[in-house]
């Protein structure tokens, strides 16, 4: 059993909302942490069919058991499925003092609908794929090929279950959400984005490519950050000048493992192109886990010049510029986009993570291994402390 990083500590009677991508572990970090609550897994049909039907009857059920619901938060899973619910929900917290913790893939679907969603009563959690301290000797090619989805990290045989979860899963998921209308061509527009993964969203080229308007593929696109399926990352523009990108975002999915399988890379060996970019991606994703997992308000952007000069992510406001390089042998001449950030901006830290094998400083610049990063970035409360 993994030892998850998230924790979960609620006051006496607080309530809250767990959102995350199936299969990142909610429904087991939940019955583990929680094992004496009161749980309803939507995904049961006749539960589902019972409280879709009659929603008053959950609220019936908790209050034949009110003591055990006082003592322990009632857990939901899959919430989404039902959105009436919420109105029960709320009345037992307005009217008894329950808390609940409410787990779901994806609000999105309670917001469209309108759903009761608590008013700020709840606290939001994420559960995102695993992380660096939750891995037992992590070695990067298996990360990178496999993700952090734990059964598919854990199977050897990840790759058909990594394409079993993008065509049956991932594509109806989203298509679920009664937005996306045109199933072929969202088919086509998942597709692209093996290939458009951690890089500036070109509309127009996806659009051509996948035959629907532009405006057609950012309404894809906000679907896939609704459903915590992949992450805008907007530039960093403080005080940019007409060389710098102002307002085209990046796009990085959700775990390498399922970007992986929709490029059609298998990284075989520690170089090259692709390891750069899966590299890359994946110190996003530790970034991005990081600061939800320590509620940080900063968000992460990244920095790119129009003469093709780049810094992979810039957080704090411009305070903490990283770059990403997969070589094990930096050079100067590799450093120049973060040196020229460094000119213009005089960031508090710069840091260079590397595929070396040790710490170095380099033209005052600190190079670090990417697990010598990782292991820093897990073991600090601040990232002004890195």
């Amino acid at each position: 059993m993994i030892q998850r990083y998230l924790k979960i500590n609620l006051p006496e009677s607080q309530s809250a909302f767990l959102w995350g991508a199936r299969k990142t572990g909610k429904s087991t970090y939940l019955r583990t942490q929680f094992p004496e609550s009161i749980y309803y897994d939507f995904l049961l049909s006749e539960v589902f069919l019972e409280l879709s039907t009659h929603p008053e009857r959950f609220r019936q059920q908790i209050l034949a058991q009110l003591d055990k619901a006082k003592a322990h938060p009632v857990i939901i899973d899959e919430v989404q499925k039902i959105p009436a619910i919420l109105n029960e929900v709320h009345w037992l917290i307005e009217n008894h003092g329950l808390g609940f913790i409410l787990c779901g893939s994806s609000a999105r679907k309670l917001r469209r609908g309108h759903a009761n969603l608590l008013g700020g009563r709840a606290w939001r959690y994420l559960m995102l794929p695993l992380v660096y301290p939750e891995l037992d000797k992590p070695n990067l090619l298996t990360i990178l090929n496999r993700g952090l989805l734990p059964a598919h990290y854990l199977s050897e045989q990840y790759r058909k279950s990594l394409m079993a979860y993008v065509n049956d899963y991932l594509i109806e998921e989203v298509f679920s959400t009664g937005v996306v209308r045109n199933l072929p061509a969202f088919s086509r527009f998942f597709e692209t984005l093996g290939f458009c993964n951690g890089e500036m969203i070109n509309y127009s080229k996806i659009a051509s490519d996948t035959g629907v308007s532009s405006k057609t593929i950012k309404e894809y696109f906000q679907i896939l950050v609704d459903t915590l399926l992949g992450y805008y990352v907007l530039p960093f523009n403080k005080r940019a000048g007409r060389d710098i990108i102002s307002r085209t975002p990046k796009f990085y999915l959700f775990d390498t493992g399922v970007a992986g399988i929709l490029s059609g890379r298998e990284l075989k060996e520690e170089k090259g192109e692709a390891f750069g970019k899966a590299l890359e991606h994946y110190i996003f994703m530790e970034l991005k886990a990081w600061l939800s997992y320590h509620d940080s308000l900063s968000s992460i952007q990244y920095w790119r010049s129009k003469s093709g000069l780049e810094v992979d992510f810039v957080l704090q406001n411009g305070n903490l510029a990283i770059e990403v390089k997969s070589s094990s042998n930096v050079r100067s001449k590799d450093l120049r986009g973060i040196k020229t950030f460094r000119e213009l901006y005089a960031p508090q830290k710069c840091i260079v993570i590397t595929n070396e094998h040790s710490p170095r400083i380099s033209d005052g610049l600190e190079l670090l291994p990417w697990r010598d990063f990782l292991e820093r970035l897990w073991n600090t409360d601040s990232l002004e402390l890195l």
